[in-house]
């Protein structure tokens, strides 16, 4: 709903959009961030589900209980869906580790064809190459959350933030009369940052897909026939899926992987790789402006600062937060008219 620029906001609304942005830094500052998109993730499908069954429902009863199956369906399927990508890349054919390795291997093998001055910017080695990045996960390990006790937490943290998902969704059911003036501005912004979310990530989701069908194509079909078959191919489908769903970075991170992995078989094939890669790129600039863009009217380059300046605050969370931040950001200054 637009609101005309010239209205005050009331002391309610002040102070919801006080509570909303401590609330939001916080999130970052005692890394909450994946139980808030595990919760909004829940919601948001439950959301868009939900009215399907509500239009074949009669009674308030029956709404509440097809929701709730509804919610613990969705919390369950999620669940699988994660234990299920955990257990592909431990296996052998996903393995990150053997992926690593390779790319280690590679770049050692293919130091000769490299100019002298990139070679200074590349570990001497495969085994320093390997500790480069042994390192770099112990520094980040905060952030990335990927050993020991931090998976636990981080998996502790998804588990509850999709159960509260599934409660307010359920929640949402009932209906709520006699608002305060500040519950009732609550409601509006956590109802923004919820329309934020659904707009980046459903949005990104769909970038991604299209990125990682792709590559795909281009790592199962075309370079087979044209001889070449690189190895870890599923994996890095998966990969390229996964990190684009990061909007601008993530294909840069995903193309990396694959221009080294080309070069086990010769420049010229990763050279053809990085070509047909920045055509992805490209696409995923276009898809971005046509359909994340149109969302939240923000072109890539917005997101990118906004995502550059998260991440020089806040590390890699910084970077995955920033989309929905600024969607949601821009959508109370576009609802004020102040935009």
């Amino acid at each position: 709903m637009l609101i005309p620029s010239n209205t005050r906001p009331t002391p309610a609304e002040i102070a919801a959009w006080i509570i909303a942005v401590v609330a939001l830094i916080f999130i970052l500052g005692f890394h909450l961030l994946p139980a808030l998109l595990a919760g909004l993730l829940v919601f948001e499908l439950v959301h868009v589900i939900s009215p399907w069954f509500a239009s074949h429902l009669s009674g308030q009863r029956s709404k509440i209980i097809a929701v709730g199956l509804l919610s613990f369906t969705v919390v369950s399927l999620l669940t699988l869906a994660g234990v299920g990508l955990i257990a592909f890349f431990r296996s052998d054919a996903g393995s990150l580790t053997m992926l690593f390795d390779k790319m280690a291997e590679i770049l050692e093998s293919s130091r000769k064809i490299f100019p002298a001055w990139l070679l200074t910017s590349l570990p001497p080695d495969a085994e320093a190459f390997k500790q480069a990045v042994t390192t770099w996960l112990r520094t980040h390990a905060a952030e990335l959350q990927l050993a020991g006790k931090e998976a636990g937490r981080l998996a502790a943290h998804v588990a509850i933030g999709m159960i509260i998902g599934g409660m307010l969704a359920l929640r949402e059911v009932i209906p709520m009369d006699n608002y305060k003036p500040l519950a009732r501005a609550m409601a509006e912004r956590a109802g923004r940052i919820g329309l934020a979310f659904r707009r980046i990530v459903f949005a990104q989701v769909r970038i991604a897909t299209i990125n990682a069908i792709f590559t795909a194509i281009y790592l199962v079909i075309v370079l087979p026939l044209a001889g070449v078959h690189l190895p870890l191919t599923k994996t890095m489908i998966a990969i390229t899926f996964l990190v684009g769903l990061i909007p601008v970075i993530g294909n840069l991170m995903s193309n990396s992987v694959i221009v080294i992995v080309s070069l086990s078989q010769s420049l010229n094939i990763a050279i053809g790789s990085l070509v047909f890669l920045i055509l992805i790129h490209k696409l995923e600039y276009f898809l971005n402006a046509r359909i994340v863009g149109s969302q939240i009217h923000a072109r890539a380059w917005e997101l990118l600062i906004a995502m550059l300046l998260m991440e020089s605050i806040f590390g890699l969370s910084g970077v995955i937060a920033a989309p929905i931040y600024y969607a949601y950001i821009k959508d109370e200054l576009v609802a004020r008219g102040w935009v």
